[in-house]
């Protein structure tokens, strides 16, 4: 009957109710994940894998099921998670960095474009991203959030691979 917090089905959404729920499942047991790190900000990086990794353990993920690569930059990430996705050897996959405003508009172009284009693998390939790649003023900033951004990144992918994973099971 599938592992503890693993959905195994669809459950009415309130007690006699035809609108049918798909549970949340934060079980990580048979997972396997992959992890972008950007090495540019590498210490805020670090403290984001530090924190992603060790959810992921937690949650059940084996740490032999967990892969991870880093790149340059945050601009790098998407091509990385891209050719991981396409090689079909993961469920879920994360995006790690730190994008710190500085005096310039490069700020906005390295902001935007790397999570336009993690939404564009995603959506392409059907394997999810969580996109913890931080976008903050200053490095304090940056600091303040990491770890629980590394966290939250570990309990979104394992939720959306159970999800996707309910989803077509319950469309075959």
């Amino acid at each position: 009957m599938g592992t503890p917090n693993r959905p195994t089905s669809i459950r009415p959404l309130t007690s006699g109710s035809s609108i049918r729920e798909y549970e949340t499942a934060l079980d990580g047991t048979g997972l396997r994940v992959a992890v972008v790190m950007s090495r540019f900000n590498q210490d805020i990086g670090e403290g984001l894998l530090s924190a992603c990794t060790s959810e992921l353990t937690r949650l059940g993920v084996a740490e032999a099921a967990i892969t991870v690569a880093t790149v340059p930059g945050a601009l790098e990430i998407p091509l990385a998670l891209q050719a991981m996705a396409q090689s079909t050897r993961f469920d879920a996959l994360i995006a790690l960095g730190a994008v710190i405003r500085g005096e310039t508009y490069h700020f906005e172009i390295v902001a935007n474009d790397s999570c336009r284009a993690l939404m564009e693998v995603q959506l392409a390939s059907g394997v999810p991203i969580a996109n913890g790649v931080l976008t903050c003023e200053d490095d304090d900033q940056a600091v303040a959030r990491m770890h629980q951004k590394g966290i939250d990144c570990a309990r979104a992918a394992v939720e959306m691979a159970n999800l996707l994973r309910l989803v077509r099971e319950h469309t075959q």
